[in-house]
């Protein structure tokens, strides 16, 4: 079953199809490894070390590291993780695919019920770490919250770490660009150019970086979740095919237009005011 999305109206039914395809290519991409969402702490959540849970569970974004099952450690794909609010939903990513759930946070004791899923196919190694999580994050969970980590234990003694990550914000992050969409068809940056397209905006409302091939810089005010980009100033060296076809489809989306913008975990998505480009991009290295 796939997890249903509100439809959305005519007028941003473009932008919403494309930020979709943008967050699931950017998740399940052929990496193999953003600011929390609306209503996510911050990794302080949780500092004064093993208390109630229902006061440091809930309202966190939680990393997850890693599952233990049958006394067999497994490591997470990056991405992964688990958010429970206040009002008993769950919500996450098992490693590529998406999952809604109930959860009754009551004391140290989780009850998940798990609910919807999306349906993406994934490489095999995070397959089998889907399938680990997905039976792990089920039934009667024993919490345990010290600091920044959180063990989740299920009734057989099988266990998931967790880790609170602090948000990767907007401005001072490496970004680089991993996905290109246009329309609601998002697409692998061409072959040969991983890393060669990157983005940093400044915190004096500037943004430079790399378009591909030629490096740029120019203004880019942040008002809400849009962000209006001024003309850029850009170099004029000439690459190879694939470089240039990358240049032409980053600038497509910074070059003088005004985007709406995104982070998910460590995943920012920029998509232009009509919906018909977009772009992903990763942030570089991992925060702690």
């Amino acid at each position: 079953m796939q997890l249903p999305i509100a439809a959305p109206t005519q007028r941003n039914r473009l932008a919403v199809g494309l930020l979709a395809a943008l967050f699931a290519l950017t998740a399940c991409g052929t990496e193999k490894a953003g600011e929390p969402g609306a209503g996510s702490r911050s990794a302080s959540a949780g500092d004064s070390g093993s208390v109630e849970p229902a006061a440091d569970l809930t309202g966190v974004r939680w990393s997850v590291d890693a599952v233990t099952v049958d006394g067999k450690r497994t490591g997470a794909p990056e991405g992964a993780y688990v958010e429970i609010d206040a009002r008993g939903r769950a919500s996450g990513r098992y490693g590529c695919n998406r999952f809604t759930a109930r959860a009754r946070v009551d004391g140290h004791t989780v009850t998940v019920d798990p609910e919807l899923t999306t349906e993406m196919g994934c490489s095999p190694d995070v397959q089998r770490f889907e399938t680990l999580l997905a039976g792990a994050f089920r039934g009667r969970l024993t919490a345990a919250v010290k600091k920044r980590t959180l063990t989740l234990t299920t009734a057989k003694g099988d266990s998931i770490a967790l880790t609170a990550r602090r948000p990767v914000p907007l401005a001072g992050t490496d970004w680089r660009v991993t996905t290109l969409a246009t329309g609601s068809t998002a697409s692998s940056v061409p072959a040969g150019t991983d890393n060669r397209a990157r983005i940093t905006f400044g915190r004096d409302g500037t943004v430079h970086g790399t378009l591909g091939c030629n490096t740029f810089r120019g203004t880019a005010k942040v008002s809400g979740s849009a962000i209006a980009f001024g003309t850029l100033a850009v170099t004029r060296k000439l690459c190879p095919d694939p470089e240039m076809r990358l240049e032409r489809a980053v600038r497509a989306v910074l070059d003088g237009t005004t985007t709406t913008f995104g982070i998910d975990g460590r995943t920012l998505t920029l998509t232009t005011k009509d919906g018909a480009r977009g772009l992903g991009a990763r942030a570089a290295g991992r925060n702690s």
